[in-house]
């Protein structure tokens, strides 16, 4: 779980250094769209507050945000988006699963194909690695941006209160997982004392994973982001596990 974590985590600061705007906020666009879909009003809809949350995150304008909203609700015109998940094996036997918002399912599929042939992988039917991951609500917070607010100590205790159900401490982050269903909880209470947040999402946690490293372990990194830049996919889940070093190296290249 370490080595998919540790991606997320660098893709992520990637996204709000990134100079290209267009793909990312047009990603998080839809996403807030197809939350949208089940009640506009984010204190009674929680996918679509943290999705909202996350928009803000990336300094998606605000204008951006609500006019996402209104093409969900009808209220201006706009594509209807729908959610897949797509699974399989790509380098190194890894397990894969990529969740898209699309408006074309076709497309989607086709891209999604293609990548996954050029990189030598295989795609499977719906449940042929699913059943390796688990749904989970995340949490990061960053220990410097902890500095004078929080104890780590007192951190933990107070997230164990609020529903987490797995706390693991990093070197620089702390992640804080529980049930989806705790995860509005867990952010609104953490939000109340203060504690500043860096990540909180929906995920799939890998239950176990494929240690790979070297030449192995780049081409799988390359084919993960090939797959997260295609327009239609929103979340790429893999259980692997690469040594940080390269980590870094292959997200600063």
């Amino acid at each position: 779980m370490s080595g998919h974590s540790k991606w997320a985590n660098i893709k992520y600061r990637k996204e709000k250094q990134d100079q290209k705007k267009g793909k990312l906020f047009s990603k998080l666009a839809k996403e807030i769209m197809l939350a949208a879909r089940a009640g506009a009003d984010p204190e009674k809809n929680a996918a679509l507050a943290n999705a909202i949350e996350r928009a803000k995150a990336a300094n998606l304008p605000k204008e951006n945000i609500e006019r996402a909203i209104k093409r969900a609700t009808g209220e201006l015109p706009g594509a209807k988006y729908e959610e897949a998940f797509y699974e399989g094996y790509g380098p190194g036997g890894v397990a894969i699963m990529v969740r898209v918002v699309t408006d074309n399912r076709n497309r989607a599929a086709a891209a999604i194909r293609h990548v996954f042939e050029e990189f030598d992988g295989s795609l499977g039917e719906a449940g042929s690695v699913s059943w390796l991951f688990e749904r989970k609500g995340i949490v990061v917070v960053r220990k410097e941006a902890l500095a004078g607010k929080l104890a780590v100590d007192d951190l933990m205790i107070e997230a164990i209160d609020l529903g987490a159900d797995d706390i693991q401490e990093k070197e620089e982050e702390i992640e804080i997982y529980c049930q989806p269903s705790a995860l509005r909880t867990l952010r609104e209470g953490l939000e109340k004392l203060g504690v500043p947040l860096e990540r909180v999402e929906l995920t799939m946690v890998p239950q176990s994973t494929v240690h790979l490293e070297g030449k192995e372990a780049e081409r799988l990194l390359k084919f993960l982001d090939r797959l997260d830049d295609q327009e239609d996919v929103q979340e790429v889940y893999a259980n692997f596990d690469v040594p940080d070093e390269l980590l870094e190296k292959v997200s600063s290249s």
